[in-house]
């Protein structure tokens, strides 16, 4: 167990990372813009200080990477509705304070007597189901295809043991189809991509080759210490240095070039791929993951059918655009006045991994 800390820790060395940080002033010869589109990179980025230790024309704006805050208003209107229904949900805490077109949330929802708990994998809501066979249990299937696997697997399980009142709100989303999205915005400049570590120890490299061969994207996974994201840092600047555009794995310790068979396997067996709206990117083709006609009596949208409209987001709150890279959260027009941790009006503020919550608690 030694040997394994001394080895983590080498990725949190100060000398190390100073190293690092001198290469990438002396190779930041011309402005460079890069993006990261995972939620623990953007707290990881800002938690290490190293937003602020950065060459000034080296700039870093975060992509549509936290699961909470790219979930689009017509889904949270629709859990709100089954909530309000009096259907029990079961969901992850990250989802309880988002809040809905008029303002409510899961929270405000509990606090009137509905039906919510809060568990830390959808093998609980499965278990939760199984010991109130009377009540029906909704579980939220938020996340990208980090958590996907993990709930296609109960749902396999509450198949093989006959569980009838168990049922998914599936709003998962897949992370390949939002980047050729933002690869194909006009008015996002980007010089370079940090790409997911979690994510991409299930889905591994390959799906990412259309950033480099399609649209001249460098990129490179990165794992989460403050040494894994300098020295991906340093690739990209190398990669626009040289005129390159490759996608490189730096976080081999983890990601598997060919990410996890099985878990994919599983995630192929139960969902099928469908166009999804994102919050700030709109409908993505592809991009959503809906239960198979196999498990459709464990489908909550065609059990229940939520009727939701085309809900707008709230007045003034821009976390789409925060989402896309168009503007840093202190640009929007209610951050730090009317948006807060505390209060918040979008979810770009409410999740840990959010934009917008990062920047309150760790910009000066």
């Amino acid at each position: 167990m030694v040997w394994v800390l001394n080895f983590i820790n080498r990725f949190k060395d100060p000398e190390l990372c100073r190293n690092i940080l001198e290469k990438i002033r002396n190779e930041a010869t011309t402005p460079f813009r890069f993006m990261e589109v995972c939620g623990t990179h953007t707290v990881a980025i800002f938690q290490s200080g190293i937003k602020t230790l950065l060459p000034e024309n080296i700039s870093h704006i975060s992509g549509p990477g936290c699961p909470v805050c790219v979930t689009h208003d017509r889904e949270v209107a629709a859990f709100l509705a089954l909530a309000e229904q009096g259907v029990h949900l079961a969901t992850f805490g990250d989802l309880m304070r988002v809040p809905g077109p008029d303002g409510r949330s899961l929270k405000s929802v509990q606090a009137d007597g509905g039906k919510i708990r809060v568990v830390y994998s959808p093998f609980d809501a499965l278990q939760l189901a199984q010991d109130n066979p009377g009540e029906k249990i909704v579980f939220l299937g938020v996340g990208f295809e980090t958590t996907a696997p993990t709930v296609a697997a109960t749902l396999k399980v509450a198949g093989e043991q006959g569980v009838k009142n168990f049922f998914v709100l599936s709003m998962h989303k897949l992370v390949p189809p939002a980047l050729q999205s933002l690869a194909m915005e006009r008015d996002i400049k980007v010089d370079g991509l940090l790409l997911p570590g979690h994510v991409s120890t299930i889905i591994g490299v390959q799906p990412y080759s259309f950033l480099a061969s399609d649209y001249g994207m460098p990129a490179a996974v990165t794992g989460f210490e403050p040494l894994d994201i300098l020295q991906s840092i340093l690739i990209l600047l190398h990669q626009k240095k040289y005129g390159r555009a490759s996608i490189v794995n730096n976080y081999k310790r983890v990601v598997a070039d060919q990410g996890n068979p099985r878990a994919l396997a599983v995630m192929k067996e139960v969902f099928i791929p469908v166009d999804a709206k994102w919050r700030g990117l709109g409908n993505i083709p592809g991009s959503g993951l809906s239960l198979r006609e196999e498990f459709s009596e464990f489908d909550a949208w065609k059990v229940f059918d939520p009727k939701t409209e085309d809900v707008q987001a709230p007045p003034g709150c821009r976390c789409g655009q925060v989402l896309k890279g168009q503007i840093l959260p202190d640009e929007c027009p209610l951050f730090r006045i009317k948006c807060t941790p505390a209060s918040p009006v979008g979810p770009c503020m409410v999740s840990t991994e959010g934009s917008c919550a990062a920047f309150f608690k760790y910009s000066v």
